[in-house]
């Protein structure tokens, strides 16, 4: 196994080029990848510029434009970087998206600039996942540079499609059988390692009526009124939820949200058409095909006591649990030892009620966990919203954390 030493080495090398992991990081947020549009092709090029300045060469893996479109962005290219070092021992891959939500208003700090303020670096996509970009990066180099591996494998994944869903980030890598890890580490926060997250269920609905002239309402059928009757059913449902518990530490129960509605056309008029869309949250030991069954249920029960009224129900994602996997214990546990060590601090294993693109590798019966650098929260880090950071020294010490684990999994059997 690795000895204290080599640790001391390999954090001994990552406090040596941290300068450098940091310049690192800064070009990256200065490339903006907002999703929508999510045109991030250019993003990759950048990224594998710069790689390719550390001696890795990173293969680009351009998604086909039309099934870019089709699914509403611009443009998508994966990246990864494979790095052989002997035929046994495991293939451990490590994982971070590059795409991003728009940065939105309120920033006090340019979301593209990548400034340095009061020891945290900030910018859209600083925590949430281009600074797992620059962890991973680090902790590989590091890796060869110190404990120069015998053994297994290492690949860095770099994707562009969490934000919508993962299907044309890691879903296309592994669809198109460009990798087939062992093991994966894929982007989180430095304080605790998650095994286990969220589904997600979104959906439109379209619910029908009639127009009609506000002074002769009774000609018409209001899609408004109909509309409320299914929130009512739905938001009713959403009480229920609250009675079904998960078993997951960091995962309490199944809620739902209404986030977007429009519909009418004039305060003069009887809305002849309303469309809402929802989204449902799924715990581990939720049964997605049910859960999805059951809001249709409720919905068209609710419908169909409105005279007049129809509905039309489109699935815009279905985003299927992680659960914990055999042979992702050494990942956590690994983790968990040095994370103490560094941190000062147990790092608890636990489930988060985000879903997030990870559960494609486990759904391809990848072992996985997820872990890198950032805060304790989402709220901590203001991912999503304004003024989004990352710490820095939370930044250097994950990046040990994970240049650890890899000489342990990697280590001579």
């Amino acid at each position: 196994m690795t000895t204290m030493t080599d640790y001391s080495r390999l954090d001994a090398w990552i406090d040596d080029h941290f300068d450098e992991e940091v310049r690192f990081l800064q070009e990256l947020v200065r490339v903006p990848t907002d999703t929508p549009p999510g045109n991030n092709a250019p993003h990759a090029e950048r990224t594998a510029e710069l790689l390719q300045g550390f001696g890795l060469s990173a293969e680009s893996h351009p998604v086909p434009a039309q099934a870019v479109q089709d699914y509403g962005l611009e443009s998508i290219t994966n990246l990864i970087v494979r790095r052989e070092y002997g035929a046994e021992g495991p293939r451990i891959a490590l994982n971070a998206h590059g795409d991003v939500v728009p940065p939105g208003e309120g920033w006090q700090h340019d979301p593209y600039g990548g400034e340095i303020d009061n020891g945290s670096l900030y910018g859209r996509a600083a925590a949430v996942s281009k600074s797992d970009f620059a962890s991973y990066t680090f902790a590989l180099r590091a890796l060869e540079a110190v404990a120069k591996p015998g053994r297994g494998a290492v690949e860095l994944h770099f994707t562009y499609d969490e934000e919508f869903g993962g299907l044309l980030g890691p879903g296309w890598l592994l669809s198109q059988g460009l990798t087939k890890p062992d093991l994966l580490i894929a982007a989180g926060f430095s304080y605790e390692v998650v095994t286990a997250h969220n589904g997600c269920l979104q959906m439109e609905v379209t619910v029908h009526g009639k127009m009609a002239h506000a002074a002769i309402p009774a000609t018409g059928v209001d899609a408004l009124q109909a509309t409320v009757r299914i929130l009512d059913a739905l938001y009713a449902q959403n009480a229920h939820y609250r009675n079904i518990r998960s078993q997951v530490p960091g995962i309490s129960h199944p809620y739902l949200n209404i986030g977007r509605i429009e519909g009418g056309t004039n305060t003069n008029v009887v809305p002849g058409k309303v469309v809402f869309k929802l989204d449902r949250r799924m715990i581990p030991e939720e049964n997605a095909a049910e859960v999805e069954a059951d809001i249709r249920r409720i919905i068209a029960d609710a419908a169909a006591a409105q005279p007049g009224i129809t509905v039309d129900i489109k699935r815009l994602l279905l985003a299927n649990s992680m659960r914990p996997l055999p042979g992702s214990q050494p990942l956590a546990q690994a983790i968990q030892k040095h994370g103490q060590e560094l941190f000062g601090e147990p790092i608890p294993a636990m489930g988060t009620p985000l879903y997030t693109d990870v559960r494609l590798y486990a759904e391809a019966g990848i072992p996985g966990v997820i872990y890198g650098a950032g805060p304790r929260s989402v709220l901590e880090s203001h991912a999503k919203r304004n003024d989004e950071r990352v710490v820095l020294e939370d930044l250097r010490r994950a990046t040990k954390v994970i240049a650890r684990t890899l000489a342990d999994l990697l280590a001579p059997a």
